[in-house]
C-alpha cells in the first residue's frame, strides 16, 4: 500500500478546509485555507484552479484591506495572475 506524501495529505486537508470553514460562517479562516491550498497548488504549477478558488474568496471581502491576512491573500493573487498571464505567453 502506498503511503501519501506529505504534500498530497496536506492538499487533502487544505482542501476540506474551506468547506468546513464556508459551514461555520468563518471567512477569515476561510481565506487563510484558501491561500494556503492556492499556495500550494502555485507550487504544483496549478495556477489557473490556485488562482479561481482563490479569487472566488478574496472576492467576498469588501472591508479590512489593511489587514495582514487580506495583504497576504492580495499579494498572492497577484503572483497567480502573473503567472497565468506569463503561462497564456508561451
Amino acid at each position: 500500500m502506498r503511503v501519501p506524501s506529505d504534500e498530497h495529505q496536506a492538499e487533502i486537508y487544505f482542501h476540506q478546509a474551506p468547506d468546513i470553514t464556508r459551514q461555520q460562517q468563518a471567512k477569515s479562516w476561510e481565506l487563510r485555507a484558501a491561500t494556503s491550498l492556492a499556495r500550494l497548488w502555485q507550487r504544483q504549477n496549478k495556477h489557473q484552479p490556485a488562482y479561481v478558488l482563490h479569487a472566488s474568496v478574496f472576492a467576498w471581502f469588501t472591508v479590512g484591506f489593511n489587514a495582514a491576512d487580506l495583504q497576504d491573500a492580495g499579494r498572492l493573487l497577484d503572483e497567480l495572475n502573473t503567472d497565468m498571464r506569463w503561462l497564456t505567453a508561451l
